[in-house]
């Protein structure tokens, strides 16, 4: 089988080639040859998927599979469809849980759920994006499938606030300073590894039952965000010096964490993986937080270049607390 990865070398995409790769799968990436992950038995097209003039080595190829890990708005997608139209018999589209309806009506998620997030800018660009990509699908028969990560990592930190490709709260917590968690805490989210998502994501790859079929694959481990935070803590061998504080009141301080939870973190998430694991019998994430997030911490270890400590951050968390030891 012959894929194509627009992308493949992020966060989520590194673990989804590694294991493409190790089922024999022969994949192609189209990058402009700049990162530092280097993946053997990958071959590369040079080439910058938004300039056309550098696509002549990608033209002349026809795919099994094509998957675009970085496709964000309707124009992406209007360029892809252009571009894979009669080239490919799938094309898998990165989405983002973050697209379903919030606030929910319905505590548990499934491929189901109704898309409405108009809190958030990005959200409602992937949503129009699928809008996009059903539309093709229906008047075109453009052989699309969806897919919907939730909060993923490998070697990023999964929290709501100065985590993620920062190390700003890691740091904050290694040096005893208080961090915020929102609410109170007892929250339910969900975050998977990205060797756990890549078993889903590898298996609908060729699949032909799945084209026009939109699938989230995430971990079946719910935790509250106390939990997340702490066992975060405990990889770093630190005591976790929390302060809760309501999310209204976070975002009224500083509205940059509007998206990153009330469009989405605030919630209580509940994913139902019923269909990608009727799809893809193999899929099960096997991978427990309290195991990923110190392989996290050891890549960070090793590549210290990584711990990125965003000035800014700390400056929103300390106009945060300051906020609210007044009240």
């Amino acid at each position: 089988m012959k894929v194509l990865f627009i992308g493949g070398t992020g966060n989520i995409s590194t673990s989804s080639s590694k294991l493409a790769i190790e089922k024999g799968i022969d994949l192609y990436h189209l990058n402009r040859g700049q990162s530092v992950v280097k993946i053997p038995k990958v071959k590369t097209i040079l080439g910058d998927i938004n300039k056309p003039n550098e696509l002549s080595g990608l033209k002349k190829h026809h795919w099994d599979v094509v998957v675009n890990w970085i496709a964000f708005t309707t124009e992406d997608i209007e360029r892809d469809i252009a571009l894979f139209k009669g080239k490919t018999k799938q094309y898998i589209f990165i989405s983002s849980a973050s697209a379903y309806q919030k606030p929910l009506s319905y505590p548990i998620v499934t491929e189901s759920t109704p898309l409405h997030n108009n809190l958030a800018v990005y959200s409602n660009n992937k949503i129009k994006c699928e809008e996009r990509l059903l539309k093709a699908y229906r008047d075109e028969n453009f052989p699309m499938t969806i897919v919907r990560p939730s909060l993923t990592y490998d070697t990023v930190i999964p929290i709501a606030i100065g985590g993620f490709k920062e190390y700003t709260t890691a740091d904050r917590i290694l040096k005893g300073q208080p961090i915020i968690i929102h609410g109170d805490g007892t929250s339910l989210w969900t975050v998977t590894h990205s060797d756990d998502f890549a078993k889903g994501l590898v298996g609908l790859l060729g699949l032909t039952q799945a084209i026009g079929h939109a699938f989230h694959i995430t971990s079946d481990e719910v935790l509250t965000w106390n939990m997340i935070y702490k066992i975060l803590a405990d990889s770093l061998n630190c005591e976790l010096n929390a302060v809760h504080i309501a999310s209204d009141f976070i975002c009224k301080i500083e509205p940059y964490y509007i998206e990153k939870l009330l469009a989405d973190k605030a919630e209580s998430v509940i994913f139902d993986n019923t269909k990608i694991k009727t799809f893809v019998p193999d899929f099960k994430a096997t991978i427990p937080f309290a195991v990923g997030i110190k392989r996290t911490v050891k890549w960070l270890d090793e590549n210290p270049e990584m711990k990125i400590v965003n000035p800014e951050t700390n400056k929103r968390i300390e106009n945060i607390l300051k906020a609210y030891q007044k009240l």
